[in-house]
C-alpha cells in the first residue's frame, strides 16, 4: 500500500476503557482527544469488562449445550506460561440442535440503551458532531474457540453467526446509520492461526475468513465497518508473541478480498518491544480496498519515546491513518488511564 502520510493520524479507541459507566467514557475521551476523534466506543463497562467471559454462561444456558464434566478445562495461557484461567469446557447435547433463540448475549440491548446517552450528550455538545457511535463486538468465532469442545464447533457456529447477525439488525434499525460504525473483535481467529487451540473439523483459516466475511457482509453497506485484530490480553499481556505483523497481513488481505461491502478500517496491534523495521515490513504487503484505513495499536503507557519510534518505523513501511491501544484498555491500571489518555494525543500529533 502507498505510504504517504496522514498528517494527523485519527485516535481510535478500541472498545473497553477503565471507567464506571458509558457517561464518563462519553464525557472523557472527547474531551482528551479533542479533533483526533472520528469514533466512540461505550467503554465496554460493566459485565463486558472482562470482554467475552460472560459468554461462558451464556453458552452454557442454551438448551441444546451442557458442560463437559468428563473433560479437563482448557488451560488459557498466555506467551510467559502464566494460565490465565481455566475455562470448563461445553459440549452440544446428544442428538440436540444449537438454535439461534437460545442465545441471549444481550450486545443489541446494551449498545441501543448507550447510543441513546451518546445521542444526548451530542445533542448537548459534549460530543463532537462529527463523531460515530462505535459499537465492538466479539466474533462468533470467539466464544466457540474458548469454550466449546473443538469437534462441537461447526454445531455452533451456525446459530452464533445467525444471533450476532440479528444483534446487528436490532442496533441498526435503532441507530441512524450515518452516525453508526460496527467494530468485529477478531482475537480467537489470529490465536487459532498460530496454533494456539487444538484443531477442530474444519480448517482454522477456512472457517475465519467464512465467518469474518459473513458477518462483513451482514452489516448495512451504509454503516461503517472495521476489523480489530488481537492477540488477547486477559491480564494486560499477549497470549501469543507474534514474531512480526506477516500473519496478521495474511489475515487482513483475505478478509479485504472475500467481504463484498467496503471495509473503513483496519485495526492491528503492536508489542511494546518492537521498534525494529522486521516487525513492520510485512505491512507493506497489505492489499487493502479503497477507502480502508489502517490503524496501529502502538501507543503503550509511560513510553512517549517508543511511541514515537513505533510510529516512525511503520511508516516506512505503510500509511497509518490511526492510532491507539493494542487492545481494550479497562484490565489495565486504572490508575494510569489519565497518562495513557494523554499519550494518545501525544502521539498523534507527531508530525510527519
Amino acid at each position: 500500500m502507498a505510504a504517504q502520510q496522514n498528517q494527523h493520524p485519527i485516535v481510535h479507541f478500541v472498545g473497553s476503557i477503565p471507567l464506571p459507566d458509558a457517561d464518563s467514557v462519553f464525557r472523557t475521551l472527547p474531551a482528551a482527544v479533542g479533533n483526533n476523534l472520528t469514533r466512540l466506543p461505550d467503554g465496554e463497562t460493566g459485565i463486558r469488562k472482562s470482554w467475552i467471559r460472560f459468554l461462558q454462561d451464556v453458552l452454557a444456558q442454551h438448551p441444546a449445550i451442557e458442560v463437559a464434566k468428563d473433560v479437563p478445562p482448557f488451560k488459557f495461557t498466555q506467551w510467559d506460561g502464566v494460565v490465565v484461567r481455566e475455562i470448563a469446557r461445553l459440549r452440544v447435547k446428544p442428538g440436540a440442535v444449537v438454535t439461534t433463540d437460545g442465545f441471549r448475549t444481550g450486545y443489541a440491548d446494551m449498545a441501543i440503551e448507550s447510543w441513546g446517552k451518546f445521542a444526548q450528550l451530542q445533542k448537548s455538545g459534549a460530543i463532537p458532531a462529527k463523531v460515530k457511535f462505535q459499537v465492538s463486538l466479539p466474533t462468533p468465532i470467539a466464544p466457540t474457540y474458548n469454550n466449546m469442545l473443538p469437534s462441537d464447533r461447526p454445531k455452533v457456529l451456525p446459530a452464533l453467526v445467525a444471533h450476532f447477525n440479528g444483534e446487528v439488525a436490532k442496533i441498526a434499525s435503532i441507530v441512524p446509520h450515518d452516525k453508526l460504525a460496527i467494530q468485529w473483535d477478531v482475537c480467537q481467529e489470529v490465536l487459532a492461526w498460530e496454533n494456539y487451540y487444538e484443531p477442530g473439523p474444519v480448517d482454522f483459516r477456512t472457517e475465519a475468513i467464512d465467518v469474518l466475511t459473513k458477518i462483513g457482509d451482514n452489516v448495512p453497506a451504509d454503516v461503517e465497518l472495521g476489523y480489530h485484530l488481537c492477540y488477547g490480553s486477559p491480564a494486560d499481556e499477549h497470549m501469543v508473541l507474534p514474531k512480526d505483523s506477516g500473519l496478521m497481513v495474511e489475515m487482513v488481505n483475505a478478509v479485504a478480498a472475500s467481504v463484498k461491502r467496503p471495509i473503513e478500517f483496519f485495526h492491528l496491534p503492536v508489542i511494546k518491544a518492537r521498534t525494529d523495521d522486521a516487525y513492520y515490513a510485512p505491512l507493506a504487503n497489505l492489499k487493502l480496498g479503497k477507502g480502508t484505513e489502517l490503524y496501529l495499536g502502538l501507543v503503550h503507557r509511560d513510553d512517549d519515546a517508543g511511541n514515537a519510534a513505533r510510529l516512525a518505523a511503520a511508516r516506512r513501511h505503510a500509511r497509518i491513518d490511526g492510532i491507539g491501544t493494542e487492545c481494550g484498555m479497562a484490565r489495565g491500571d486504572p490508575a494510569k488511564f489519565p497518562g495513557l489518555l494523554a499519550a494518545h494525543k501525544h502521539t498523534a500529533e507527531i508530525p510527519v
